[in-house]
């Protein structure tokens, strides 16, 4: 619910701030004092159209802002919009940047206002649908199930190729890519380094027998390394300081005899092969083309080749694929169709009765000849609904949205209000009591009280009956401040508000008779409400 409001420099308030509770207040207030502005206070705040008009003559930016908070407390949002006299206007939640667009989509699930204003949910196609369909209580599971199902079916056969071209280029493609991997038969994704090794020992084969020869030599030749060590043992053999030396040149001198017979191993081993070189370096080529078509390794090449053939086989199983997924998409249409069908039946056997019960509740709200109807229509489960109101005598249904009246359409929105629960925490209604008096009054208060039992209700009135019906009253009135005029607002308890009802009663808040006549409207619209 709308916990506090703070509204500053926006048309004669300069600066206002509500304190708000649970349940119904009435805003009052002589003509002009500025009520009207608290509702496009709030209405900003949904995301409502900011006019560079509504800021205060002599300020630079009007700015709103709201703190809501849920029936238990534990968690808030507060909402803000600053409307400057130049510029666009700025928009926020909790503190961060919005757009109007954010700020509405929040607001449409926190409050609804009813009279002359936009935001109003029970306008749109799509909330008198669900709102149909919630008075119904109509099962959309099954129709929801069918359509999902055939919306999986249409994927299965739009991913088999539904273009016969397509299918028929794509296969082509399929069986070039598959017979060009197959020929290749990669099986080691580390084929490509071995093959590297392979070349380069073939591509330089003289310069290693070359390069082991010289080694030897320098290790067994005249005068090499193995002749060297041995003069070195020659000189501390049998020397006892040099004991641990002479065995470790010792060591040495057989490795070096070891490592001399292997050099000479490795270079008998490398052969000239010219043939094979061409055949290492022809592989590594049709390697690199693979990767540069088909991934850019090897284990991805081979990854690919087994998506391919996948595929492949869908492709041509394709025929029987298709006639099998027809058949379930026949039988998930069927469903559709049923389902459909059932939701139709269900919203237009419960549309009359909707529409009977919102009528009857215009009825006492000083709409006597008031004429709702709920249309149902469009194929399948007739998704086309649509309230229409005829609010005199004669006059043509037309839809919620071309209601010319504000208070026809505050009092059409009270009476849907009323049959239908499910709503914003918070309602605001302007001009719902608008050309009514006596009893209608008191039904119109009666009524919005009832709507209080389950969701925060403000209600701009002119009406000492509505008000009476109030769990809170703020009188908002104006004054002359320096040459300007300004609105402020109060909340009334207790003696102030039979003054202000005996004010609304007879424009003398003095008169002993209008008091006696406001005390007796509170105690009458207690006594009604304790009776609920």
């Amino acid at each position: 619910m709308l916990a506090e409001l703070h509204v500053r420099d926006l048309g004669v308030i300069a600066d206002l701030q509500l304190v708000l509770d649970g349940g119904m207040t009435a805003l009052t207030g002589e003509t002009g004092a500025g009520k009207t502005l608290v509702v496009e206070a709030i209405e900003l705040l949904m995301g409502g159209r900011a006019d560079a008009v509504l800021v205060r003559p002599g300020a630079e930016e009007a700015r709103v802002e709201g703190r809501f908070v849920t029936r238990d407390g534990e968690n808030e949002t507060v909402l803000a919009r600053a409307v400057p006299r130049n510029g666009r206007s700025r928009a926020y939640i909790d503190g961060r940047l919005a757009t109007a667009t954010e700020l509405g989509e929040l607001g449409r699930g926190l409050v609804d206002l009813h009279g002359q204003h936009a935001h109003q949910s029970l306008l749109s196609a799509r909330s008198q649908r669900a709102a149909l369909d919630r008075f119904a209580s109509v099962d959309l599971a099954p129709l929801t199930r069918a359509r999902d199902r055939v919306r999986v079916v249409d994927d299965a056969l739009a991913s088999l190729g539904g273009d016969a071209r397509a299918r028929a280029r794509e296969l082509d493609l399929l069986r070039f890519q598959l017979a060009e991997l197959e020929a290749a038969h990669v099986v080691d994704p580390d084929e490509d380094r071995a093959l590297e090794a392979e070349e380069d020992a073939l591509a330089d084969a003289a310069a290693h027998r070359d390069a082991a020869s010289t080694a030897y030599d320098a290790l067994l030749g005249d005068g090499g390394a193995l002749d060297a060590v041995g003069h070195a043992m020659g000189a501390v053999a049998g020397r006892r300081p040099f004991a641990d030396l002479e065995s470790r040149l010792r060591t040495l001198q057989a490795e070096l005899a070891e490592a001399a017979s292997d050099l000479r191993q490795a270079g008998d081993a490398i052969v000239d092969e010219p043939e094979r070189l061409d055949q290492v370096r022809a592989r590594r080529r049709m390697l690199r083309d693979l990767c540069r078509k088909y991934g850019e390794q090897l284990s991805e090449v081979m990854a690919f080749e087994s998506e391919a053939r996948t595929r492949l086989t869908e492709l041509e199983s394709h025929g029987v694929r298709v006639e099998a997924l027809e058949g379930e998409r026949d039988v998930a249409c069927k469903a559709v169709e049923r389902a459909g069908a059932a939701v139709a039946r269900a919203r237009r056997t419960a549309a009359p009765d909707l529409a009977a019960r919102v009528q009857e509740h215009l009825r006492a709200l000083a709409m006597p000849s008031a004429r709702l109807e709920v249309v149902v229509d469009g194929p399948g489960p007739a998704d086309d609904v649509e309230f229409l109101l005829a609010a005199n005598r004669g006059a043509a249904p037309l839809p919620l949205a071309k209601v010319a009246s504000g208070g026809e359409l505050a009092r059409a929105m009270l009476a849907a209000r009323l049959v239908l629960s499910d709503a914003p925490p918070t309602l605001v209604f302007d001009e719902v009591d608008a050309g009514v008096g006596g009893e209608a009054a008191v039904a119109v208060g009666r009524a919005l009280a009832e709507l209080a039992m389950a969701h925060q209700v403000l209600v701009v009135t002119h009406l000492p009956q509505v008000a009476a019906f109030a769990d809170h009253q703020v009188v908002v009135t104006k004054d002359e401040r320096g040459g300007q005029t300004v609105a402020s607002a109060r909340t009334v308890n207790g003696p102030d508000r039979v003054v202000e009802l005996s004010r609304m009663l007879s424009g003398q808040p003095s008169s002993g008779t209008a008091r006696d006549h406001a005390e007796e409207l509170l105690a009458t619209a207690a006594a009604q409400r304790r009776a609920r």
